[in-house]
């Protein structure tokens, strides 16, 4: 069952906890049945609806009870909206000291990529990317 994060008090996740863009059901559902497979909890977030600083209260919070034993985020790929999730480790890493795992997922052709630090770094710094050319 997947929950609409927003709404779902912070005690509830524990676990391992996927947190995916609401599109990923309909848009990629293999991708998504791969990201069901890898958490015990399912969340819904779209960044389209909900800012970003109030996603990330949240999902602080939630880690804050201490019950989250690792975090996976997985969107579409190339959906401005869906990218900020991958942002969000950034903003709690600079909130709290994080002691889990965390792994960010796209979804492409019904497959899963893994993005790893570096990827993730360089696709906030827009003049890097340009001078890559």
């Amino acid at each position: 069952m997947i929950r609409p994060l927003i709404s779902s008090n912070i005690y509830c996740p524990r676990g391992k906890v996927a947190i995916v863009g609401t599109c990923l059901e309909q848009m990629q559902p293999e991708a998504f049945r791969r990201v069901e497979a890898m958490a015990d909890q399912l969340y819904s977030l779209c960044l389209e609806e909900t800012h970003i600083n109030m996603a990330i209260t949240k999902i602080g919070a939630a880690l804050s009870t201490g019950r989250i034993e690792k975090l996976i985020f997985a969107t579409v790929d190339r959906s401005p909206h869906c990218t900020q999730m991958h942002y969000i480790r950034h903003e709690l890493e600079r909130m709290m000291p994080l002691t889990i795992p965390i792994e960010d997922y796209v979804a492409v052709d019904e497959r899963l990529i893994l993005l790893d630090e570096a990827t993730l770094e360089l696709s906030k710094t827009l003049s890097k990317l340009q001078t890559m050319k």
